[in-house]
């Protein structure tokens, strides 16, 4: 069994970046700019924006992070979304999910320009990744392609399964490794909670996608010898054996289904740090194609 290093990986991605950023500056050229929005203060996505704003200062992009109070009106959230639309120094737009319940997400994605939309979010950018067209693809499943690209995982014919069909993951990690594509063009099945034997499916798959939010769920008699097991999954659950008195775990039984997978990633470490890296590499993308 192989441990697919998720914490490697995304380092060298920032590093890479990072080296391409510095060139443009020795060269007196503008550098790539992100914004990100925060609308409240739930503590998961005071992390999840300190981590970015971190990560872009460390790759010498230009970063803005605005922090708006939760009872900010819908109205106010897209005129600054629009300010930053037309605002030239910033290539990347995020709007942190989810947001307070007054606000429709779905509007707020579509108000971002599909030229900044550095999720990979809106229907224009989901709706160029089914075309097979160049887009930006939602981070973390674009961050699972690149794993499996870096550690030269054949997918050309082989039978991926995707457990889970949110907008985020679901989706578009299924239509990513569809497309006839290098690292793609695979069979791809995805399961979900109608399934009434989800192990039937997963047995069957070479490269196996866990995205269901379900700590553990993942057994090792569901999965088949050899499979790729990728463990998308960040859960916390309790344990008085530990600090804090919880720990996180993803949605594979790892201790037991490492056992029989050729590759595993593992939770923490695995596909959850790959998140940011492709945040900066989308934000790159978009200095380079609208505003370089």
């Amino acid at each position: 069994m192989i441990l697919i290093d998720g914490k490697k990986i995304a380092a060298e991605i920032k590093e890479e970046i990072k080296n391409k950023i510095s060139a443009l500056v020795k060269e007196g050229k503008n550098t790539p700019g992100l914004v990100t929005i925060l609308v409240g203060d739930d503590p998961g996505s005071q992390i999840y924006i300190n981590n970015k704003g971190k990560a872009c200062i460390e790759a010498g992009m230009r970063s803005v992070t605005e922090r708006l109070s939760a009872d900010t009106s819908e109205h106010d959230l897209l005129d600054l979304i629009s300010y930053y639309n037309n605002n030239k120094d910033y290539h990347g737009i995020l709007v942190q999910i989810p947001l307070p319940k007054h606000i429709d997400e779905a509007k707020v994605i579509e108000a971002i320009s599909p030229e900044k939309d550095v999720d990979g979010f809106h229907p224009i950018s989901i709706g160029n990744l089914v075309l097979g067209k160049d887009t930006f693809v939602s981070c973390t499943a674009a961050g699972i392609q690149e794993l499996l690209k870096r550690y030269n995982i054949e997918t050309s014919g082989k039978h991926v399964v995707v457990i889970g069909r949110s907008n985020i993951v679901g989706k578009p990690i299924a239509n990513l490794l569809m497309q006839k594509n290098k690292y793609a063009n695979a069979i791809v099945t995805v399961c979900h909670s109608a399934a009434k034997d989800l192990s039937q499916f997963t047995r069957t798959a070479d490269i196996l996608i866990a995205a269901i939010g379900k700590p553990g769920f993942v057994k090792e008699d569901m999965v088949k010898e050899g499979a790729v097991v990728i463990d998308v999954g960040i859960n916390r659950i309790k344990d008085d054996n530990h600090p804090n008195g919880s720990r996180v775990v993803g949605d594979v039984d790892f201790p037991n289904v490492s056992k029989k997978a050729s590759f595993i990633t593992p939770v923490p470490g695995g596909v959850g740090l790959m998140t940011i890296a492709m945040l900066l590499k989308n934000t790159y993308k978009a200095y380079l194609k609208y505003g370089g």
